[in-house]
């Protein structure tokens, strides 16, 4: 049973940090590559940061570019989101999605396994 479950999310100041984890189970986690997406509240889905389990290569949305960085850890079956200087505008539900090898890619529709959101609030 293929599942994916982000976590860390809160209440965090503007300038604050925070990391974001998503667990995954029930397939092999370097067959896939990743993506970090967030909606916010009357907005459409974005997509901010997905990575390649082949060699650990990274794309960000402009949005985000040089304050989040993910990453993966294949031992824990897990991929991390850090946060810093956050803004108000970076409150949303932050979901992680699973991508078919080899596809870096912001358009939702070709990721195919989703976690549950965490919402993170910035707010001071």
């Amino acid at each position: 049973d293929v599942q994916l479950q982000a976590s860390g999310g809160g209440l965090v100041r503007p300038g604050g940090s925070l990391t974001l984890s998503c667990t995954t189970s029930g397939f092999a986690f370097d067959s896939h590559n990743y993506g970090w997406f967030r909606q916010a509240p009357g907005k459409d889905r974005e997509g901010i940061a997905c990575i390649s389990s082949s060699d650990d290569s990274t794309v960000y949305a402009n949005s985000v570019k040089g304050r989040f960085t993910i990453s993966r850890d294949s031992i824990k079956n897990t991929v991390y989101l850090k946060l810093s200087s956050l803004k108000v505008e970076d409150t949303a539900v932050y979901f992680c999605a699973r991508a078919p090898a080899r596809l870096l890619s912001f358009q939702a529709y070709l990721y195919d396994g989703w976690g549950k959101g965490t919402q993170l609030t910035v707010s001071s």
